[in-house]
């Protein structure tokens, strides 16, 4: 399967979500999990399908429609058993959205309920409202994205932990 060049990332790995066929990709939980588990390491459809007890042929679908919307791409090809197997990875460390809409929002919420729902750990998930001047809300801001972006990461041999961080002012 050939498919489009990645998509150009900036220095940080971070890559801008602007196309109507990325955010199509997007809507769907299973791509997103997809998304989630190919952030750190290449994986075969096969990889994929046993790490998130999805079939092979779900797995493939999904994996198109990333690939084809440059989310995605192959890393490396390999012959197995006359057959080739293609390696995954996510093309951008970080992806970010300029203007999401509502169910891109949702799905990416409801991809995240998910995983934590197979998380074989204990979880936090907490919500709180906090009242802030602009400034104040404009610096805890900043420092939730500094505390996120600047974690420093173990070994591969260690397990993966997803961190998602929203700040939104209630609406009353």
């Amino acid at each position: 399967m050939t498919g489009p060049q990645p998509p150009a990332r900036d220095a940080d790995g971070v890559l801008d979500i602007s196309t109507p066929e990325q955010f199509a990709a997007l809507a769907h939980p299973l791509r997103q999990r997809l998304l989630f588990a190919l952030n750190h390491e290449a994986a075969t459809i096969s990889q994929l399908a046993v790490r998130l007890g999805v079939a092979k042929g779900s797995v493939a679908h999904h994996l198109k429609t990333l690939h084809t919307a440059g989310l995605v791409h192959i890393t490396e090809t390999r012959k197995v058993r006359g057959g080739t197997e293609h390696y995954y990875r996510r093309t951008g460390r970080r992806l970010r959205v300029a203007e999401p809409r509502a169910a891109d929002r949702a799905a990416l919420l409801n991809a995240v309920a998910q995983e934590i729902d197979h998380s074989p750990e204990e979880h936090l998930l907490s919500l709180r409202h906090l009242r802030l001047s602009p400034e104040r809300a404009r610096r805890l801001r900043e420092t939730l994205a500094e505390l996120v972006d600047g974690a420093e990461e173990d070994d591969a041999d260690q397990p993966v932990h997803g961190v998602l961080v929203v700040m939104y002012e209630h609406s009353t």
